[in-house]
């Protein structure tokens, strides 16, 4: 009886102790793999998954349920607790007629939300963001026969008919040679509402008007960023990039459908804005020149606020270019219209250097000295000491004159030297940051290696031309940017609103930029860059606690397909962000790898690069 109770316990234990290493095994096994790919630098391979057209009911995404994050101070890393049940296996894709959703510059959600805008000051195309549960959390679809866009130099005369399927101002401006619909192609002839022969003839035409040696309008390279309001689809700022001056074309999303898009299209820097009742998001004394061709812009409107703007922008002795019939017509309400605006710039002390044809050109004082001699009471007034120009993200213009610090006032000049030494030699106002020029020569080295770095990675799948739109979204001091200058791109430097007063050194490089709050919708259409450089970006949006999902679904809007994101964040960040790659549509090629320590490295940090697939509405790829 003994012997037969034995043999069924001592085969109950064989069969325990069997279970128990078959799962201390597993746990080794998976232990070891966890480690294994956590831990070293990997290519991403990553099958391709079924992807449904599905649409958030009223833009409430029904995926992302929030993400506990905890920061923890003292290791200056994030701990993101989170379960993988959670994450997304697909994101939902917008209907088909959000293609060219600009989230913050949606005319209909102002109509939905009744916000009361003055539509006689442009209100209505400043930006107006969705509040959190009216955020479209779906992937923008392009148009259903988009092509990869033309490379440059070739998009700057024409882009695919398909990508921007838009063809009124083909139409509306036929006699100014904008653009023309030539087959399945749109082309750039070069033209503009005063410049119908051609932008490239303008150009030598302005330089002639200053007298600047050589017709070259760069004048040695004293003038290097110019802001061009109300710039059309920006033939204008096209054709200044071969005399080395980099324009920031700026046009809003209005009737004129998709100027700005068009531009972008091409490859030229642009940006959606407009002269309305809040300063441009550029510091003071950020341009020599500001174009304005037939821009549509009253001047004149409220006590020249407008114009005190421009005032604002540029720096001493910077020119404003103005062709429009006021500057020629002799019909009495232009004639009025003139002497009032001559009246209005020589109380702002601005002198005329030069005027022919339909074009006048103005230059901005060198120093107080006119300021002072004003009469007592003279409009506009000087602004108060304690109004800072160089604060630019949601404020209102100001109806005065900035005037110039003693230093400058003094000095005649911006201090800056000519393009293109200015770019890595530092500028006078990095003392006004607090950076020493030590550190400012130390970034522009890490980044030049940084840059060497990324391109070496992205060797093997970057062929020539490929990339031409560039946004840096977090630009610090300019370094990234200052890295490509040898490359044929252009890169929006963009400062996060906690660095924003580091944009006036972009400015001074020669650079240009904007300030922007990134827990918010950027102000640009869908499908505009190329690549996106995001370095510890991530981070100050959790630390502010918005989401990380939201910045991701925003990314993927601004991306054109076959385009790259590289993002370099702390380790537990890029773990995170990794998971969703796929949902995003981001596996088309990708690799993760631990960089150098360098002189910018607050603590560890990981890189990852990811290529975004074409995809099409409601089509598997």
């Amino acid at each position: 009886m003994k012997q037969r109770i034995e043999q069924p316990l001592r085969h109950s234990c064989s069969t325990l102790f069997l279970i128990k290493y078959v799962l201390l095994g597993l746990i080794l096994f998976f232990g070891v793999f966890c480690f294994f790919f956590g831990s070293i630098p990997y290519s991403l391979t990553l099958d391709p998954h079924n992807y449904h057209s599905v649409v958030a009911e009223d833009g409430v995404d029904p995926f992302f349920s929030g993400t506990v994050i905890k920061h923890d101070d003292s290791a200056g890393t994030f701990d993101l607790l989170h379960l993988d049940s959670l994450l997304p296996q697909s994101i939902p894709i917008c209907d088909m007629k959000y293609s060219e959703l600009i989230p913050c510059l949606d005319r209909h959600l102002i109509y939905q939300l009744r916000l009361k805008v003055n539509l006689t000051l442009m209100e209505h195309y400043e930006r107006h963001c969705p509040p959190q549960e009216r955020r479209y959390n779906c992937l923008i679809p392009p148009p259903n026969a988009y092509k990869i866009p033309v490379r440059w130099p070739a998009s700057r005369d024409e882009v695919w008919k398909a990508n921007i399927p838009h063809t009124h101002l083909a139409q509306e401006k036929s006699d100014q040679h904008w653009m023309v619909v030539n087959g399945e192609k749109i082309n750039f002839p070069g033209g503009g509402t005063h410049f119908h022969d051609g932008a490239d003839k303008y150009i030598i035409a302005l330089a002639r008007m200053l007298k600047i040696p050589g017709d070259k309008l760069s004048n040695g390279g004293n003038i290097r960023t110019v802001l061009d309001v109300g710039c059309g689809v920006a033939s204008f700022g096209a054709y200044l990039l071969s005399h080395d001056i980099m324009a920031m074309s700026l046009a809003p999303n209005d009737v004129h459908e998709n100027q700005i898009q068009f531009a972008l299209e091409r490859g030229i820097p642009s940006t959606l804005g407009v002269l309305g009742t809040r300063r441009l998001p550029y510091p003071s004394r950020s341009f020599e020149m500001a174009h304005c061709s037939r821009c549509r812009i009253d001047w004149l409107d409220r006590d020249g606020i407008l114009l005190l703007e421009l005032d604002r922008l540029l720096r001493p002795g910077g020119y404003f270019v103005y062709s429009s019939p006021e500057a020629y017509a002799q019909d009495p309400e232009n004639r009025k219209i003139w002497n009032s605006m001559y009246s209005l710039l020589r109380r702002m002390c601005w002198r005329v250097v030069s005027k022919k044809d339909q074009t006048v050109i103005w230059a901005k004082p060198l120093s107080n000295n006119c300021y002072l001699k004003r009469e007592p009471g003279t409009t506009p007034p000087l602004c108060s000491s304690d109004d800072n120009p160089d604060k630019m993200w949601n404020v209102s213009m100001k109806t005065c004159i900035t005037p110039y610090s003693a230093k400058m006032h003094k000095g005649k000049s911006s201090g800056l030297l000519p393009w293109p030494q200015r770019l890595t030699e530092p500028p006078p106002r990095l003392e006004d940051i607090g950076i020493s020029a030590e550190e400012y020569q130390s970034d522009t080295v890490t980044w030049r290696l940084r840059v060497s770095e990324y391109w070496k990675l992205m060797k093997p799948v970057v062929q020539k031309n490929t990339l031409r739109n560039v946004m840096d979204m977090n630009s610090n001091l300019g370094g990234y940017a200052a890295a490509l200058h040898d490359r044929d791109v252009w890169v929006m430097n963009v400062a996060p609103i906690r660095s924003a007063s580091k944009l006036r050194i972009i400015y001074d490089r020669g650079l240009i930029g904007t300030v922007h709050d990134w827990c918010e919708a950027f102000s640009t259409y869908p499908r505009t860059y190329d690549l996106l450089h995001a370095w510890m970006v991530f981070s100050e949006v959790l630390e502010r606690g918005c989401s990380a999902e939201d910045l991701l679904i925003e990314m993927d809007r601004i991306l054109r397909p076959e385009g790259f994101v590289i993002i370099r964040d702390h380790p537990s960040v890029i773990n995170y962000l990794h998971k969703y790659l796929i949902a995003l549509h981001w596996d088309g090629w990708g690799l993760e790898v631990e960089p150098r320590v360098d002189t910018l490295s607050l603590s560890e940090e990981r890189v990852l690069i990811a290529r975004k697939k074409l995809w099409r509405y409601g089509v598997t790829t």
